[in-house]
């Protein structure tokens, strides 16, 4: 056995070696970027809790939203050029997301002192008025909650070693459920009009009974869900456009006339404003 070991330990040692090499980066992204109590946020799930302070006060978030829409976003850091750009659109665009019954807030991974500094330089930079709340999140705490950094680039590190955050967008619900998310790289600045475009979707989706196509708009045309048939439909909303039809193996089954067995899958309506 010993001259066994003799023979072999030269030749494994250096590619056991070189292999706890190359896992050394997986093993310090996942470090970067895993917490313990890390919850799983797909679409539909309870949008996490949490306590914390903001530039307008203590909050407890699910209260803090209440009977509202809300739209919780990411910055990297205080005094960044992108994102001073960013909260600066949001703050002028506030009025429009009021009338839809949103109520926005920020995170910054930077103290209040910090924040309240920066709220002044984007207001005189940008022109506006910024009213909604900032969280303070130094520790990323939150943001580790959220996943609200970026696997790729574990380096984008604080002189703590803390990552940054990204640049995400989370739509909640008045039932507190995530609606709909967008992850921006840090380089990357947002759309503020398409976060309020998909706020407009759901909406109308959740008020109508409709689903809406690429590119829409509040009075385009909307697509009629498949699990409505073109007969209710029409009771509902009245002129119903039926644009493609397609082959049903089960109305063939039930149907001995060639006209039925073709059923509509594309069908446009308009439900205005």
């Amino acid at each position: 056995m010993a001259s066994f070991l003799t023979r072999v330990a030269p030749r494994t040692i250096p590619s056991l070696v070189s292999s706890v090499r190359s896992t050394l980066p997986l093993l310090r992204r996942a470090l970067a970027t895993a917490t313990d109590d890390q919850p799983h946020l797909r679409l539909g799930s309870i949008a996490p809790n949490f306590h914390a302070k903001t530039t307008q006060g203590d909050i407890d978030f699910h209260s803090w939203i209440g009977d509202r829409w809300a739209i919780l976003f990411s910055h990297p850091a205080d005094f960044t050029p992108v994102c001073t750009t960013e909260l600066g659109a949001f703050a002028k665009m506030k009025g429009e997301f009021d009338k839809r019954g949103v109520k926005l807030i920020g995170l910054s991974a930077n103290d209040l002192n910090s924040h309240g500094r920066w709220i002044s330089d984007i207001n005189e930079t940008q022109n506006s008025d910024l009213q909604f709340p900032i969280i303070a999140d130094a520790d990323r705490k939150i943001a580790y909650t959220y996943d609200m950094v970026d696997a790729q680039d574990v380096t984008n590190k604080d002189d703590k070693g803390i990552a940054f955050t990204i640049r995400s967008v989370f739509v909640i619900d008045p039932q507190k459920k995530i609606r709909l998310t967008m992850m921006y790289p840090a380089s990357t600045g947002r759309n503020t009009a398409e976060v309020l475009r998909v706020v407009d979707s759901l909406q109308t989706g959740d008020s109508k009974g409709v689903t809406t196509p690429i590119d829409w708009m509040p009075g385009d045309d909307v697509i009629v869900p498949p699990t409505v048939k073109t007969e209710d439909a029409r009771k509902k909303f009245g002129e119903v456009r039926e644009v493609k039809r397609e082959f049903s193996e089960t109305m063939f089954e039930r149907s001995q006339d060639t006209k039925n067995v073709y059923t509509a899958y594309l069908r446009y309506t308009n439900v205005g404003k």
